[in-house]
């Protein structure tokens, strides 16, 4: 079964690009997910097809036909999942770093969304055949707090809300240096890195809006431990925005510069080295606030440092008490 939209273009919405307008509805459909649908003949403006960026005019008709998605064909695993609530319409986990969130090139076994169809039978299919379920994401390297959909109807639910800045992420993170002042807001463009596809940027030309705000939790001279908010979800955004603000991620091998930790704490070199034991980044997605889809209760869910990482503050705290 495939779901049929219409939209009416609005005196406001004139002068947008088929695909920017479409990208902005609930539909849970990115840009480029728009795009290919435009090429593949399912958007129709006023009964005619039309390419991704033709410019709307007030008044116009914009039907679309969105593919219901394929079925699953990832295979269950009997993996330990921590769940941190259920109910019938969604689930909170707690990913453990080294997890990647869903099957890619490379990862097609071992991700959350196997564990998670082996514990839950019903999830929604608005992620696609690779990624039910899913309505954010986690890099493989951080751990903590993520939101499940088991119904396309909670799951765009749950997208809007992202989609709307409505829902409240909080982080711990331990970056090098020793960050100047109590707190900050760091407001630069995230986007694709000119010369590194694989690597974002604040550099990019296409950079999207992207704000984070955190404030200093502890210090250990060598390295700040931060309580992090996103007011924005772009792609690696606490990873590129600290980087670029000359504090790198502890643990962080795509955008920590070896240059740069290699000069830290040069007389004392132990907190060094034992903070290159730190294989993945220093991340952890520790609290997460957002309006039940369904009956609109406000829920907030918490999630206690790894061990990892609290192994290593603790090593940096009592370090720290010695110089």
């Amino acid at each position: 079964m495939s779901e049929k939209y219409t939209f009416i273009v609005a005196c406001q919405e004139s002068g947008l690009r088929l695909d920017i307008f479409l990208s902005r509805k609930d539909l849970t459909l990115s840009r480029s997910q728009v795009k290919k649908a435009v090429d593949e003949g399912m958007v129709l403006v006023n009964g005619l097809k039309i390419k991704a960026g033709y410019k709307l005019r007030n008044g116009d008709c914009v039907h679309l036909c969105k593919k219901a998605a394929a079925s699953c064909q990832v295979l269950p695993e009997e993996i330990p999942l921590t769940i941190v609530y259920e109910d019938p319409f969604l689930l909170v986990v707690d990913k453990p770093a080294g997890m990647v969130v869903h099957p890619a090139p490379g990862h097609h076994r071992g991700t959350l969304v196997n564990a998670l169809l082996f514990q839950c039978k019903d999830l929604s299919g608005i992620g696609g055949v690779l990624r039910p379920g899913i309505v954010h994401r986690l890099d493989r390297g951080t751990s903590g707090l993520l939101i499940v959909a088991k119904s396309d109807e909670v799951h765009r639910g749950l997208a809007a809300q992202f989609k709307r800045h409505q829902v409240q992420k909080s982080y711990q993170v331990l970056v090098y240096g020793d960050v100047e002042g109590e707190q900050g807001r760091i407001d630069a463009p995230v986007g694709r890195h000119p010369v590194d596809r694989k690597k974002m940027s604040t550099g990019s030309r296409r950079g999207k809006e992207a704000i984070t705000r955190y404030r200093v939790s502890e210090r250990y001279r060598v390295a700040t431990l931060l309580d992090v908010d996103t007011e924005t979800g772009r792609t690696h955004q606490i990873r590129v925005h600290f980087n670029a603000l000359g504090y790198p991620v502890v643990g962080d091998n795509v955008y920590g510069s070896s240059r740069r930790i290699s000069a830290i704490a040069i007389g004392d070199p132990l907190p060094r080295v034992e903070m290159r034991t730190m294989t993945r980044q220093a991340l952890h997605a520790s609290r997460i606030t957002f309006f039940h889809p369904v009956n609109n209760t406000e829920m907030t869910f918490s999630s206690p440092m790894p061990e990892d990482m609290a192994r290593l503050c603790d090593f940096l705290r009592r370090r720290n008490h010695l110089v």
